[in-house]
């Protein structure tokens, strides 16, 4: 009976501990002071305006100075799962943790596209 208690009570505190561990995980902020280091890649193409990409076609660059941080979180996100497509982005997704998409898109969700850095 003591040796079922304990190994219910270790689970317990097993449980508790994954579920805490993927709060933690789930609670990234965006940092817009932690970005500019992690952007160069980015003023590239979308800090010039009316910018044309010819890789791998063609494609008018949209400028994110101003969009939503949820947007270009879900986006970043998508890329680097490979749900949206964009060779160039796709590998610039793939570089950048859960952490660095928070604080690009803090970064640029505070902007707006007459602030946005060129």
């Amino acid at each position: 009976m003591k040796t079922s208690l304990a190994v219910l009570a270790l689970a317990g505190v097993a449980a508790s501990a994954i579920t805490t561990g993927a709060a933690v995980a789930a609670d990234v902020v965006g940092n817009p002071k932690a970005a500019p280091a992690k952007i160069e890649m980015c003023i590239g193409c979308h800090g010039i305006p009316h910018y044309k990409t010819g890789f791998p076609e063609v494609y008018q660059v949209p400028m994110i100075g101003g969009q939503s941080a949820k947007y270009i979180e879900s986006a970043l996100k998508a890329y680097r799962k490979g749900e949206r497509k964009h060779p160039s982005m796709v590998g610039i997704a793939k570089s950048l943790s859960d952490q660095d998409i928070a604080d690009v898109a803090a970064y640029y969700a505070q902007q707006t596209p007459a602030t946005t850095k060129r």
